[in-house]
């Protein structure tokens, strides 16, 4: 039967090839170049930190130069994957198709290690003009959000639901529904750690997670405890905000819950790109 993988999944272990194995990517670059590739190598090294998703194609191009580069070098780590079993079969990379979704701690850790591969300025710069393309960074409510932040909030039984957007130094909320949402310096924001994030970021409980219990925001008002948020992108594919569900007593997050946040997120993901740019 052909396996498919879930491109987020295949990132991440794209993402673990890179870091476990210490490969230079300036040099994976130069292979995938070589190849056909035809991202340049700022994209490339944006998509192998997981701040960019590329097209199928491209990400079997990104995976087979990792793995040329991997197979040149004689390193034991685990190859990065294909998009399909028959893909790997044939790029001679055993199919591997009982991969398990990582935890959310291991992607933390992992977005931690895969940043510190390359300066991420010239990234940042394109991220930010992709946010500057949707207008949204600054501007009035708008119902078409609001009613969104609305389903979330209800649809989750949290204290508050928002949309905030990630500038340069600061989080500003496009819109929210409850008590807890508002701008604060980024450095500060759990939603600046949801964009680096494939999937979901999930907080349980703010106050027993080592990444946030220290949070002014979980130590002083608004309390925070629990937390989950998926990002949005601008043009170009860019990480620019999340949709997030926030509360001030910690919870569970189960599958459904899952799948219930990814669907709200689309919806609003519809509205930013239906904005000219």
């Amino acid at each position: 039967m052909k396996f498919s993988m879930d491109p987020y999944l295949q990132q991440w272990f794209t993402r673990l090839a890179a870091v476990n194995s210490g490969l230079s990517l300036d040099t994976a670059w130069e292979v995938y170049a070589s190849i056909g590739g035809t991202c340049d190598v700022i994209d490339f090294k944006a998509y192998v930190s997981g701040l960019l998703q590329l097209s199928d194609f491209e990400r079997d191009m990104v995976s087979h130069a990792i793995n040329e580069v991997l197979d040149g070098e004689h390193s034991p780590v685990r190859r990065a994957a294909y998009t399909t079993d028959n893909i790997s079969l044939a790029s001679g990379t055993p199919s591997e198709s009982t991969f398990e979704s990582p935890t959310d701690p291991a992607l933390r850790r992992l977005s931690t290690a895969a940043a510190s591969l390359f300066p991420l300025n010239d990234a940042e710069i394109r991220r930010l003009r992709s946010l500057h393309l949707t207008g949204l960074m600054g501007s009035l409510p708008e119902e078409r959000f609001d009613r969104i932040t609305r389903e979330a909030r209800e649809a989750f039984g949290v204290s508050s639901a928002s949309i905030a957007l990630i500038g340069q130094h600061r989080q500003f909320i496009k819109s929210v529904t409850g008590p807890i949402g508002a701008n604060v310096p980024r450095r500060i924001s759990f939603c600046n750690q949801t964009i680096r994030c494939e999937q979901s970021m999930v907080v349980h409980d703010a106050r027993d997670d080592t990444a946030f219990r220290n949070n002014p925001l979980v130590r002083l008002k608004p309390h925070i405890r629990f937390y989950a948020g998926y990002a949005l992108r601008g043009p170009g594919g860019w990480p620019i905000g999340t949709l997030c569900v926030i509360d001030d007593a910690p919870r569970g997050f189960s599958a459904a819950d899952e799948q219930t946040l990814k669907r709200l997120a689309a919806k609003a993901q519809d509205e930013i790109e239906s904005i000219p740019s």
